[in-house]
């Protein structure tokens, strides 16, 4: 584990978003967990997670990092090596049926995780499917827009495309970045649950939910759009 002071995204960027307080507890790790942040997060509710990787085609662009918050604002990055495939205590973890995971886009991440990991996410909550099922006063269902207006929190977004294959060398930016993804998912998805149930959309969204496995199984080999006529 390699400790460094908990990154601030108004701090990293410059000019960015202000107002950002650092995580309450800040790691990054190579490769795995360690024990006492496997327990640290094992007796949480629910877990944010996202993830980050050379591209977007699942097979030709590998995993490069992977980071985690819990209720209690204790983040952390995991950076993942060229060649690496597995992280049995990340495995256990987001495997671990007591402990619901956030993400949002998690069509994406579980099949990240599945394919450079071989780890099968479960359960877990997509804050832009519940935005799009719950917001449907909006067009904008980016992680940005979501979090501006759910927790009223702007994130800044301008190390979302940089290269995280130089997982040794990830600046402040990128780790300021990597961070605020996770940092304020599960204020956003307590509120969309809070709108969902009061639309009367709550069971509709467990059964999309419940559907993006096989979605992220079919991107993993490639398929388009099997439901298309």
């Amino acid at each position: 584990m390699t400790q460094t002071p908990a990154p601030s995204p108004a701090a990293a960027s410059g000019n960015g978003p202000a107002h950002q307080p650092p995580p309450t507890r800040f790691a990054v790790f190579d490769g795995d967990l360690d024990d006492d942040w496997l327990a640290l997060y094992g007796g949480a509710r629910a877990l944010a997670v996202d993830t980050e990787a050379m591209g977007l085609v699942h097979g030709r662009d590998r995993l490069c990092l992977v980071q985690l918050c819990d209720e209690r604002d204790h983040t952390c990055c995991i950076r993942i090596a060229r060649g690496q495939r597995a992280a049995p205590r990340l495995k256990a973890l987001l495997e671990n049926a007591a402990v619901e995971k956030v993400f949002h886009f998690a069509r994406f991440d579980l099949a990240a995780l599945a394919e450079g990991l071989g780890i099968s996410v479960a359960p877990f909550f997509c804050t832009k499917v519940a935005s799009r099922l719950a917001r449907t006063y909006s067009p904008r269902h980016g992680l940005k827009d979501v979090v501006n207006e759910l927790v009223g929190v702007e994130l800044d977004k301008r190390a979302q495309s940089s290269d995280w294959g130089r997982v040794d060398e990830l600046t402040e930016v990128q780790l300021a970045y990597a961070a605020g993804d996770v940092r304020w998912l599960i204020g956003a998805r307590d509120r969309l649950e809070t709108m969902l149930r009061r639309e009367e959309r709550w069971e509709l969204a467990e059964r999309c939910f419940a559907c993006l496995p096989v979605f992220a199984d079919l991107d993993r080999q490639h398929f388009g759009s099997v439901f298309e006529h």
